[in-house]
């Protein structure tokens, strides 16, 4: 069964990892990596990464990119969005720490945003504003 707006917005915002696909290559399957991202209800959805990464450069490439959220329990229930690129811009450190929050417990967010830092480099915020939505949930996995 679909989800309505108001559920599958709020589904997207939780803090699931994302599969995100880009077309990298006319004649190849989408480029498909796991990613956090961030999504506010009725807003744009937002992921950060290295800016010479191999997905940075196939995003700019395309101008658009696919995410999908899923999960199994209690109930299999699946979120996929794709749209177009709006803004690529500077990474901060603030961001940096807003996204480590939503995933990892709050004692290891800063520990986490040094080593990135030190160890990945600068990121860049790839922002995305959804257009195209397919959801549903599925009833019980069992």
């Amino acid at each position: 069964m679909a989800l309505s707006v108001e559920e599958r917005e709020r589904f997207l915002a939780e803090p699931h990892v994302g599969a995100l696909s880009v077309v990298e290559a006319p004649d190849r399957a989408p480029l498909t990596v796991p990613v956090w991202y961030r999504y506010t209800p009725g807003g744009e959805l937002w992921v950060r990464t290295p800016p010479g990464s191999r997905k940075a450069r196939a995003i700019e490439a395309a101008g658009r990119f696919s995410l999908m959220v899923q999960r199994t329990e209690p109930t299999v229930r699946y979120v996929s969005v794709a749209g177009p690129v709006t803004a690529i811009e500077a990474d901060t450190p603030e961001r940096a720490r807003e996204m480590a929050g939503q995933y990892l417990p709050a004692g290891q967010v800063e520990e986490f945003v040094a080593y990135e830092r030190t160890r990945l480099g600068e990121h860049v915020v790839i922002r995305m504003r959804p257009e195209r939505w397919f959801s549903a949930d599925l009833g019980s996995a069992g």
